[in-house]
């Protein structure tokens, strides 16, 4: 068995060549060392003794043929290596590595003929596409159904888990195990990897975000301040260079901005890609879901909806559209959160949105006739995210309609006294004075359905609820109350 990481391969002060030689040789050394008694005395010098990676994969191959021996080979973050090289060296470099006579290509066609097995692991089947065409008989089982347990823990696992750690003293004896659970639910849950399981498995946790949160218990005896692991954002900044966050033209732009505000996309999953594709935009939501930003939630016809998860990763997507607000005109965001305190915990509200408001006036680079009271509402949602105190539900499915702005108080985490519903509402700088009373009349109506839904009072609990119209007329802030 030949276990390689690639993500140890790219390290080093030579060529991508070298380095890349250079790890895989000492997995070979290491490996004649290990196996040496199934073959012969000195079988691992002669290994040490080869000059290169491929000539240390034909030494093993001859004598295991020889021998009789079945070779099998394990990769593990297979894409790593090259999607370094693919943010930091360009698409020349990469295809230059992973077509024609490329050596990274070379030695997948080495591997073909001397493993019985190969297993490859890795984030994005970015690579796989651009590797597998060398020797033609991999198969992608990302999206299998048989496989989609492994790839998180289900609640019954994380019960299971967290009751061993009480039992062993690793938790304190009054921890509340299922409270735990409902604590970690919308943060860390909801995941589906295959269409198959949407029947046939439960939703199933961030094994990350899971063991985090419950390394925090172990060592402080409560749930962590921040719900949202530190070190994810390292990850985070890799899927966003790799994905060209930073580069997003307007149709991908629409989709990221069509998923933040909505939740969901309908599409085919896109099961394998080229990297020279990477950046079309109907294979944008397929990168997304390998990459956990999207799971899949239901089917339309021939179709999956793919949805935006749990709150951890809805604040990557509001994270991305507060950089880009933030680029074109940057805003104090300590100032907002003193803002944000009198609002959750005084009811002080008109401060803090007239805050928002004026800055949606002033960074014009935002501002888009034709979009309207979605480009507002996007807006809104980006900066209200900043705050710690509510878990934000834009269009929130409530009494036969859809509010544009719920913000839900994280009363696990925080002793929140007010909560809010928000109803935005545009006018072009043409429509007339009548247009603008039907239409508050009619956010008035609806707001006011909004409130007396069911769920609604069972998610701000004892808070009180303030119904918020807020209409603008072109740029300007028309007006706002709460009704």
């Amino acid at each position: 068995m030949v276990y390689l990481d690639f993500s140890r391969a790219s390290g080093g002060s030579g060529s991508l060549e070298e380095n890349f030689n250079n790890y895989c040789g000492m997995v070979m050394d290491l490996f004649g060392k290990v196996y040496e008694p199934y073959y012969f005395p000195g079988f691992a010098q002669k290994m040490e003794e080869q000059p290169d990676f491929v000539s240390k994969l034909n030494y093993l191959n001859l004598h295991a043929a020889e021998s009789g021996m079945r070779l099998y080979l394990i990769i593990d973050e297979y894409d790593n290596f090259t999607n370094i090289v693919l943010n930091e060296q360009g698409k020349d470099i990469y295809h230059a590595l992973t077509h024609a006579s490329g050596f990274y290509r070379e030695i997948f066609k080495k591997f073909k003929g001397m493993f019985e097995r190969i297993f490859m692991t890795g984030v994005s089947p970015v690579t796989l596409d651009d590797l597998t065409s060398g020797f033609n008989i991999g198969w992608n089982i990302s999206t299998d159904y048989q496989f989609n347990m492994m790839l998180g823990f289900s609640e019954t696992d994380v019960r299971t888990m967290f009751q061993y750690y009480k039992d062993a003293g690793q938790l304190p004896i009054d921890a509340d195990i299922e409270a735990m659970i409902r604590e970690m639910k919308p943060w860390y849950n909801n995941y589906c990897f295959a269409e198959e399981s949407l029947e046939r498995d439960p939703k199933m946790f961030n094994c990350d975000m899971v063991l985090y949160y419950l390394r925090n218990y172990i060592t402080l005896g409560k749930s962590p301040k921040e719900m949202i692991d530190p070190n994810t954002r390292t990850d985070y900044n890799k899927m966003k260079k790799l994905i060209q966050l930073d580069k997003l033209d307007g149709n991908r732009k629409g989709v990221l901005r069509k998923i933040t505000e909505e939740g969901q996309i309908i599409t085919n999953l896109i099961t394998t890609f080229p990297a020279k594709e990477i950046a079309k935009p109907e294979i944008f939501p397929s990168l997304l879901f390998y990459y956990g930003m999207l799971t899949i939630t239901a089917t339309r016809g021939s179709r999956l909806v793919l949805s935006i998860p749990n709150y951890n990763v809805r604040k990557q997507y509001y994270e991305f559209m507060l950089e880009e607000y933030q680029d074109k005109r940057h805003i104090n965001l300590n100032n907002l959160m003193d803002l944000f305190d009198e609002m959750a915990y005084e009811g002080h509200w008109r401060e803090t949105l007239e805050f928002i408001a004026h800055a949606y006036k002033e960074n014009s680079s935002v501002r888009s006739a034709m979009e309207g009271e979605r480009n507002i509402q996007g807006f809104f949602t980006a900066y209200l995210s900043v705050n710690a105190y509510y878990l934000m539900a834009p269009e929130m499915e409530l009494s036969h309609g859809y509010c544009d702005l719920f913000l839900m108080p994280d009363l696990m985490r925080y002793e929140v006294k007010h909560s809010y519903i928000l109803e935005l509402k545009y006018l072009s700088v043409k429509d007339t004075e009548e247009k603008a009373r039907t239409q508050w009349q009619e956010a008035v109506k609806q707001i006011n359905e909004y409130a007396a839904a069911s769920r609604v009072w069972q998610l701000v609990q004892n808070t009180k609820l303030h119904c918020i119209i807020i209409q603008f007329r072109g740029w300007e802030l028309e007006r706002m109350e709460e009704v």
